[in-house]
């Protein structure tokens, strides 16, 4: 299989490409605006060889950012995805998998979810309209050994810990989140990738509260605080996915939020001085 990928130097993105290429596919474009590659310029690019699918991951994820300027949403992710469905349509790639966000799954309701909920009606619009399959997968929480520059929750807690800082908690101790291994969401998305019209929500399926992370975190760092503060806006403060669809296609994830958060905290202990540098 040739296929496109944007986004693959994010967290998702990185271990996806590296297990697609293990399996014997073949990337013959990968664009990524840290390697000055933006979206929105597809049209100005070109396939090594014809692709048979597009993997579209980049956005701009960040809600609390995008609330203070909601721009963020409509350049990076409404105008990306119609960037994206244009380059599929000319270039006859026969099918688009699309990282939505389980956050549209909420009642809270912001400029991201509706960027996301566009890009998913798009996909859907171009399926009928010029034959495109697509497969929409919608994440949650995904963490890992690996050097978040969007400095998501898992990235900030135990960067926070491991330099003395608190993990500040915006909500109260029952808040809860899906966490979802990047290992275990990338067996998930691929397969996903090998259905057709269909939308899979994407996690470990299970709630787990925000504070327990945290005292995970602190523990394993033998020190450390954490502290409460007023909820965010538009930031859901239940989250737990039902996963039984993706499930009926074989998907089970392995890792706990235990195992995961250990593994992850260690390779941030053991990277610390690097990703301080690259964090200042």
């Amino acid at each position: 299989m040739n296929f496109v990928i944007t986004g693959h130097k994010g967290l998702i993105g990185s271990f996806l490409l590296k297990k697609l290429i293990a399996l014997g596919h073949k990337p013959v474009l990968l664009v990524d605006l840290r390697e000055g590659k933006n979206i929105l310029n597809l049209d100005e690019m070109k396939l090594s060889e014809p692709a048979d699918v597009f993997i579209h991951l980049a956005s701009f994820c960040k809600i609390n950012k995008i609330i203070q300027d909601p721009t963020l949403a409509f350049v990076n992710n409404s105008r990306g995805m119609e960037s994206v469905m244009e380059f599929c349509r000319k270039n006859k790639i026969k099918k688009i998998v699309f990282t939505s966000s389980s956050r549209i799954l909420s009642k809270e309701k912001n400029p991201y979810t509706a960027s996301k909920i566009y890009g998913e009606e798009l996909v859907k619009g171009y399926s009928a309209c010029y034959d495109i399959d697509y497969v929409i997968v919608r994440p949650s929480t995904v963490y890992g050994p690996f050097n978040d520059e969007t400095k998501r929750l898992m990235d900030v807690f135990i960067l926070n810990a491991l330099n003395g800082e608190e993990l500040k908690i915006f909500g109260n101790e029952s808040k809860t989140l899906d966490f979802t291994y990047v290992n275990d969401f990338v067996d998930g998305f691929i397969l996903a990738m090998n259905e057709k019209n269909k939308e899979f929500d994407l996690s470990a399926g299970k709630g787990v509260k925000v504070s327990y992370v945290a005292d995970l975190i602190i523990k394993l760092n033998g020190s450390g605080k954490k502290g409460f503060y007023e909820s965010e806006i538009a930031q859901p403060q239940e989250v737990e996915l039902n996963i039984s669809k993706i499930k009926k296609i074989g998907y089970s994830p392995k890792i706990s939020i235990e195992e995961g958060v250990k593994k992850t905290f260690n390779w941030y202990k053991e990277n610390l001085n690097e990703l301080n540098a690259k964090r200042k």
